[in-house]
């Protein structure tokens, strides 16, 4: 398997599946007509620090999640792709001379790899996938060579080994929610040439992603996510972690808790989300997006997106990538609504199964 897995497979069925903080996400998707169908999905929870800022600290707490993701979603898939972060990942577009194989530039790669990556090369993983003909010299093709340390891929690979399943391909999240936006643009006026800024908050970790005309143009991760309304509600009611989780998701928490709580917290997004926009156009020519796409966990919240635009106003909508699927009769439809903002990274992995390596 490559670490990317670029462009190296042919139409094989895949499952996406998301590692995060808080909880393995699993989908299958199979393609009807020109469209795509959702065959199987499940979510399961995590344990508190199995993984930690994306890196997973515990492989038997994710890969007894992953057993019990598989057995609810009731798949006979076993080929899965896997994501690591894109801070974790080194990507650089080279040049190099054109009409080489792909050993002639694996060779040629690894023997001048050690420019382009700052770890030892006997630490590290790495894939590349040729882009095409250099616009600067017809001789030269451009290669995009991703490097990631093989730690990072390796307790992933043993995760999935663990629970039964093939590891397949490791992709890298940002080329993933690039993938699962190409589904969200048709719902957006003003179609391609747009200038989207997708901002997936989760549990503790909040990630920009800035689209122009379906291409991602910057990525930037910042700690903050729905972990820190998790813990004013424990805080404030004196409730267990797993409590105060389930008093967020499901009610019945005292009256003070919307305008106490609740409302500092969602200010508290806006301003997050108000931020990250803000590092985008100090780092580029851009000073405005046509649109914000809100996803992950925290992005269904109630009244969420209506408050991102009436503060920052810009357009603001929840993503959900299964807009325009058919669902299989097996999967609980309303589930996977709620979830959909959430699913956006498995979405882009599950897409795998239909691309040869485009992003």
């Amino acid at each position: 398997m490559g670490l990317f897995g670029l462009g190296k497979q042919n139409q094989i069925s895949v499952l996406g599946l998301d590692i995060s903080s808080t909880s393995v996400k699993l989908l299958e998707l199979s393609r009807t007509g020109s469209g795509y169908r959702v065959e199987s999905y499940a979510v399961k929870p995590l344990p508190p620090n199995a993984v930690v800022e994306k890196n997973i600290t515990e492989v038997e707490a994710v890969s007894e999640a992953l057993k019990k993701a598989v057995v609810q979603a009731r798949t006979k898939t076993r080929k899965t792709a896997v994501a690591v972060a894109g801070s974790a990942v080194i990507t650089k577009i080279i040049e190099m001379q054109g009409g080489l194989n792909d050993n002639e530039m694996d060779n040629q790669i690894r023997n001048e790899a050690d420019q382009y990556i700052p770890y030892p090369l006997e630490e590290v993983s790495i894939d590349f996938e040729m882009l095409g003909e250099s616009p600067n010299n017809p001789d030269q093709v451009e290669v995009l060579l991703a490097a990631c340390r093989s730690e990072n891929v390796e307790v992933r690979e043993e995760a999935l080994l663990d629970a039964d399943l093939e590891p397949f391909i490791v992709d890298v999240e940002a080329y993933c929610m690039e993938r699962a936006f190409s589904l969200i643009a048709p719902q957006l006026e003003g179609g391609d040439d747009s200038t989207v800024a997708v901002v997936d908050i989760g549990a503790t970790m909040t990630t920009l992603s800035v689209l122009h005309n379906g291409q991602t143009i910057y990525t930037r991760e910042q700690l903050f996510g729905g972990k820190q309304l998790t813990e004013e509600i424990q805080r404030r009611y004196g409730l267990s972690n797993e409590e105060a989780g389930l008093a967020k998701k499901q009610g019945g928490l005292p009256d003070d808790y919307e305008d106490e709580v609740l409302e500092p917290f969602k200010e508290a997004v806006v301003q997050q989300v108000s931020r990250s926009l803000q590092f985008f156009f100090s780092a580029s020519q851009y000073n405005e997006v046509d649109y914000i796409v809100l996803a992950g966990g925290v992005a269904s919240m109630d009244g969420l997106s209506d408050l991102v635009q009436e503060k920052l106003g810009t357009p603001t909508t929840v993503s959900n990538p299964f807009a325009s699927m058919a669902v299989s009769s097996r999967v609980d439809s309303v589930s996977l609504s709620n979830d959909a903002p959430a699913l956006m990274i498995a979405t882009g992995l599950a897409l795998r199964s239909f691309t040869d390596g485009d992003y």
